[in-house]
């Protein structure tokens, strides 16, 4: 079993940036591709970003992309989302999923990891 928590949501203004990060236990860390989905209320989860157990392979969902960075941190078992000029279109609670080694899927069904999320709300 893989345990996942995030952290560094909060409350922000349009235009300004945030860090998510969440640390998974219980595997091999660098064994593990990582992604990050997003749910807002009544909307479903979209993929955000992920990154390959490698560190090669990243991909983006086209409303983030130039905005968000994800990255990880394998000595820390973390994985990064920086959130650049956020809009209130991003307000969401973000989640934190994993998968073994494969590259990086965009649907929540190819990730059998999940954490419990971090509320994220962008005020105009």
């Amino acid at each position: 079993q893989v345990q996942l928590v995030e952290s560094g949501g909060g409350l922000v203004q349009a235009g300004t940036s945030l860090r998510l990060s969440c640390v998974a236990s219980g595997r091999t860390f660098s064994a593990l591709t990582m992604a990050w989905f997003r749910q807002a209320p009544g909307k479903e989860r979209e993929f955000v970003g992920g990154i390959d157990w490698t560190g090669g392979g990243i991909k983006y969902a086209d409303s983030v992309k130039g905005r968000f960075t994800i990255s990880r941190d394998n000595a820390k078992n973390t994985v990064h989302l920086q959130m650049n000029s956020l809009i209130p279109e991003d307000t969401a609670v973000y989640l934190c999923a994993a998968r073994g080694r494969l590259g990086v899927a965009v649907t929540r069904n190819d990730y059998p990891y999940w954490g419990q999320g971090t509320q994220v709300t962008v005020s105009s």
